[in-house]
């Protein structure tokens, strides 16, 4: 059963029966070639027991993504297992191109540095110049592009090289996939460190690949717990496809939460979204500052896109129930 009705924000969606559909699981060996990595370590899960009060929850953490293999968010998880199966049994230079918003293409081209290859990341002309010339302090190639982050995938799928995107679609599926893997390390450290299975796991979304992973992660075995997606009322792309059935482009505009700023799901991650996704709500701006200024409060040093899901939380916290335990995750540190 399907139901999408109005909030504040904009809609909201919920679907009861999604923790009883099922996926196949996650491959194997990622989480051991990421403890491979220079630098890896599991980032913090951080309890929240004044926000717990305050939400009327019994325990409220934070997995804290604001440094994650020395960059400031997870993107690094997907992109550097992405790369490491591109470039698998090749042998000479290359260029790695992607499409940002920020962060994934500043972890490709930290990723082709590393490896010693070129990296070409295209960005929209919505993106701020700090997280441009974060990407070219990588020795990344930056194109502006005019336009959107579905503008600036069409070129990056154009250009010369190997695309290391994010987001799939017909014909372009197994590179996200890997990324989509790459995720997952993030899930089996919320494993280990909470030591229970969480009543509610809080997700921002963009193009949906990092809601794939986690929604893989617990709907490849039987779960109670709950999945709640949060996006931008100003780029709600999955919940409008989740509202339609269907999936669907959105215009977007400015947003605070320049990492969920996309307009179209990734398609290979269209189909756990819809069946895995317990609910989704769009937030405002005001509503993400100020979820961001209470954590940093607390010494959480989330950006907007960390943030949002606290918004999300706020948003629906009348319509979910009784709460034991509940998982934020917070994917980026403040700019």
């Amino acid at each position: 059963m399907i139901r999408a009705t109005s909030t504040l924000s904009g809609m909201k969606f919920s679907q009861p029966d999604a923790r009883g559909w099922l996926c196949p699981p996650a491959p194997t060996g990622v989480r051991e070639f990421h403890a491979g990595l220079p630098g890896y370590a599991p980032t913090p899960l951080t309890g929240l027991p004044s926000l717990a009060a305050e939400l009327g929850v019994g325990r409220l953490f934070v997995k804290d993504e604001s440094s994650r293999l020395g960059l400031p968010a997870f993107k690094a998880l997907g992109a550097s297992w992405a790369v490491h199966r591109v470039l698998s049994g090749r042998t000479g230079q290359v260029t790695l191109t992607t499409a940002t918003d920020g962060n994934h293409g500043r972890a490709v081209a930290r990723m082709a540095r590393m490896y010693g290859q070129r990296a070409h990341v295209f960005v929209p002309d919505t993106v701020p110049r700090p997280a441009i010339d974060a990407i070219k302090g990588e020795g990344a190639e930056v194109t502006v592009v005019q336009g959107t982050y579905d503008n600036a995938v069409k070129q990056a799928a154009d250009a010369d090289g190997l695309l290391v995107q994010d987001m799939g679609w017909p014909g372009y599926e197994e590179v996200p996939a890997w990324i989509v893997e790459g995720y997952g390390t993030l899930c089996h450290e919320v494993d280990e460190q909470l030591g229970e299975e969480p009543d509610l796991v809080v997700i921002p979304v963009g193009v949906g690949s990092f809601a794939q992973a986690v929604i893989t992660h617990y709907r490849s075995r039987a779960s109670r717990t709950r999945l709640l997606a949060v996006e931008p009322d100003t780029a709600a792309c999955v919940l409008a496809s989740l509202q339609r059935n269907q999936l669907t482009t959105v215009a977007t505009g400015d947003t605070i939460m320049a990492g969920l700023n996309c307009g179209t799901p990734s398609a290979t991650s269209w189909p756990f979204l819809r069946h895995g996704l317990d609910a989704a709500v769009a937030v405002s701006d005001a509503d993400c500052a100020r979820a961001m200024s209470d954590l940093h409060a607390l010494n959480v040093h989330s950006g907007p896109c960390g943030a949002a899901p606290l918004a999300g939380l706020r948003a629906l916290r009348d319509e979910l129930g009784d709460l034991g335990t509940v998982v934020l995750l917070s994917t980026e540190g403040r700019p």
